[in-house]
């Protein structure tokens, strides 16, 4: 006996639709590029009472009890999620071609652009997080973990709900770029651009836990759909055989 394959290509058809279409109407939705927080952690403001967290308390005097600093990050115009790239070496110990060898990850510095208030609280506040890493005043460098803290960045959806983040470990402000000044812009808002540099950064979801990708979900539609045809054509060739 023959199976139908007509019916069983439609099945199969309206089940990946129907998975397609329940995915766009589903709250998930698409990731706006818009839809973002940043969370800004200086150094050591976790301490209370430190001379460091004094610092920042004197120069932004926005600190929150967990250390963010809240309205600068609010503040945030712009910033990209970090990418990495994976170190590889050539690894000669085989037969024929060579091999390339994960050997650890490289990270890349991000830059953010911050508006500025009428005060340049902003600015105020990476350069004395610079001076924490080298003071220009005494020519001296600082501690390393007195001057790096941490940069968290969240996507967020159409209900502010944070649906995936990163935290960049270990940062500090690399580069403060130059602002331009000019009377030509008096209805401009003044902002400020800041490299940041850091150890690695690291997803704050457990990756396990990460929702199954649409692609593997229509695939698994698929083969559910198929055992289904499948079993229920087996009656038919049993009494066939039989």
């Amino acid at each position: 006996m023959a199976l139908n394959l007509g019916s069983f290509t439609e099945g199969a058809t309206y089940a990946v639709l129907n998975e397609v279409f329940a995915e766009f109407r589903s709250d998930k939705g698409f990731a706006r590029p818009s839809r973002y927080e940043v969370l800004l952690i200086p150094p050591n403001t976790r301490s209370s009472g430190s001379s460091i967290a004094n610092i920042f308390q004197q120069v932004v005097g926005e600190m929150t009890q967990d250390g963010t600093v809240r309205q600068t990050g609010l503040r945030c115009e712009s910033i990209s999620f970090p990418g990495r790239s994976i170190d590889t070496t050539a690894d000669e110990n085989v037969y024929g071609p060579t091999r390339n060898i994960a050997t650890g990850y490289t990270y890349g510095d991000i830059t953010a652009t911050f508006q500025c208030s009428s005060d340049m609280k902003e600015k105020k506040l990476f350069e004395s997080w610079q001076r924490l890493a080298y003071n220009p005043q005494t020519w001296s460098m600082g501690y390393y973990d007195n001057y790096t803290g941490t940069i968290q960045i969240n996507q967020l959806d159409e209900q502010n709900r944070v649906r995936y983040g990163v935290q960049c470990v270990e940062c500090f402000p690399k580069d403060i770029q130059q602002q331009a000044l000019s009377y030509a812009a008096a209805t401009s808002i003044h902002k400020i651009s800041v490299t940041f540099t850091y150890r690695y950064w690291k997803a704050m979801d457990d990756e396990a836990n990460l929702p199954v990708p649409l692609q593997d979900r229509i695939a698994e539609t698929l083969l559910n759909t198929v055992e289904r045809q499948v079993t229920a054509s087996l009656p038919k060739v049993i009494s066939k055989l039989g």
